[in-house]
């Protein structure tokens, strides 16, 4: 696995779904200069866990907004299907309400290149190269500075949830150690 941490964020145009509109040709590269972006990666629409996740960072978005981070999700479902699960009730598994960008990376290169794609390409008896595994995203997480370096990172088996708050501690850390040059301990919280 890549380690990103201290690189620039690799960059992308992929389509993405906001709220009911779709965008072309979607970046992070809009918020260089303004805002840290929690970019987060989940393998696939319409599964079991994975409107959990993104229900849970929809909750937590008024704090995030708060210290000037956008949130960012992505898969490896088409930007068709990311439209279809926003359309679908709550109590029917959709993610209606969902408000932040949902990046479609059907091509999968976007997962590649942040290091979370699932499966791994090998020859086969008769000498093809072939897919192996299930090419769906890890349960990837990336905090990104307004410079566009990743600072933090965190890559999940997909059977693994996250705790979003965590998330929030990461970001109040970073914040902290950039107003105030100072270190962030095991356990560390910010004032409350």
């Amino acid at each position: 696995m890549a380690v990103l941490v201290g690189k620039r964020a690799p960059a992308f145009k992929a389509s993405a779904v906001i709220g009911t509109q779709v965008e072309a040709e979607f970046s992070l590269d809009r918020y260089l200069g303004k805002r840290y972006v929690l970019f987060f990666f989940y393998p696939a629409d319409f599964s079991g866990l994975c409107p959990t996740e993104l229900l849970a960072f929809q909750e937590l978005l008024p704090e995030f907004e708060r210290r000037g981070v956008a949130v960012v999700g992505c898969s490896t479902d088409s930007h068709q299907t990311h439209a279809a699960w926003l359309r679908t009730p709550l109590d029917e598994g959709g993610i209606g309400g969902v408000t932040y960008p949902l990046v479609a990376d059907a091509s999968k290169t976007i997962s590649a290149n942040y290091d979370v794609l699932a499966g791994h390409y090998d020859y086969s008896e008769t000498g093809e190269m072939v897919f192996v595994g299930t090419p769906q995203a890890y349960r990837g997480l990336f905090l990104i500075d307004r410079d566009g370096i990743v600072r933090h990172q965190l890559v999940n088996d997909r059977p693994l949830g996250r705790r979003i708050s965590d998330s929030l501690r990461m970001v109040d850390a970073l914040q902290h150690f950039e107003e105030h040059g100072e270190t962030c301990p095991a356990n560390w919280e910010a004032d409350k």
